[in-house]
């Protein structure tokens, strides 16, 4: 299932994408570029791993998709890209036009049962309080026998505090005040209302369980393949994953 892709992740790979993290608010242009392009080839990968097929063709449901950085991406490798977001400033932040864009929240997507044939979310999960609701409703508008993906931070991971870490270790609101006192602003990211502590034995336990969706693969989303083994760790894994990737299968 996850053979192609694991060609890709490569060391090199893992630090080019970490490396741009650091342009994320200051140049979100430059950093999304390439994370567009890393994210077809790995949804490319895992839906012809589990088709046979290409992405020629597919609608792809994008939950959180911002003002669509994406879009791009994914037209042209044949896809039609629908990026959903909650918040109109979001949608409109890079001045981006993206036609199908919809306005609708990740809890209740706007999108009828079982019609998309890929249905993703990257970077999101770890800013909703009930992430799982958003999982079971990303299932609910994929087709049967096609793909999920859910890629998020880990709290305890290196990456968990958003802008505010590494001090979200010794608490969340901790890290905001903390933050707040040093920019004279409180973070876009904040504890408990736009961040949540989210595990990676989180999405384990809900992947493995959801009766609408077969697990086919879990493993970290920025590490070279020959680090995946990571994820198979209890307690590790919090620390050292720091973005998890689910990958089911509708039933």
């Amino acid at each position: 299932m996850t053979r192609l892709f694991a060609r890709r992740a490569t060391l090199r790979r893992s630090v080019g994408l970490l490396g741009s993290f650091r342009f994320e608010q200051t140049a979100p242009e430059k950093f999304y570029g390439g994370l567009a392009r890393d994210t077809v080839d790995l949804i490319g990968d895992l839906y012809s791993g589990l088709t046979g097929a290409d992405l020629t063709g597919t609608t792809v449901v994008d939950v959180g998709g911002g003002p669509g950085y994406f879009a791009d991406a994914f037209t042209e490798v044949g896809s039609r890209y629908v990026p959903i977001e909650p918040d109109p400033s979001e949608m409109h932040a890079a001045g981006l036009q993206v036609g199908g864009a919809i306005r609708g929240s990740g809890l209740a997507l706007p999108v009828r049962t079982r019609s998309v044939d890929v249905c993703f979310s990257s970077n999101v999960a770890e800013h909703v309080a009930t992430p799982w609701v958003m999982a079971d409703e990303m299932l609910r508008v994929t087709r049967p026998g096609g793909l999920m993906v859910l890629s998020y931070t880990l709290w305890w991971g290196p990456f968990g505090g958003h802008e505010t870490g590494p001090w979200h270790a010794f608490g969340g609101e901790y890290a905001a005040r903390r933050y707040a006192r040093k920019h004279g602003r409180e973070p876009k990211n904040r504890y408990g209302v736009s961040l949540f502590d989210v595990g990676a034995s989180d999405g384990l336990r809900w992947a493995r369980s959801t009766p609408d969706g077969e697990l086919l693969a879990a493993f970290p989303r920025y590490h070279p393949s020959w680090a995946w083994w990571l994820v198979d760790v209890p307690g590790v894994r919090e620390f050292l994953v720091s973005n998890l990737v689910l990958v089911l299968r509708r039933r």
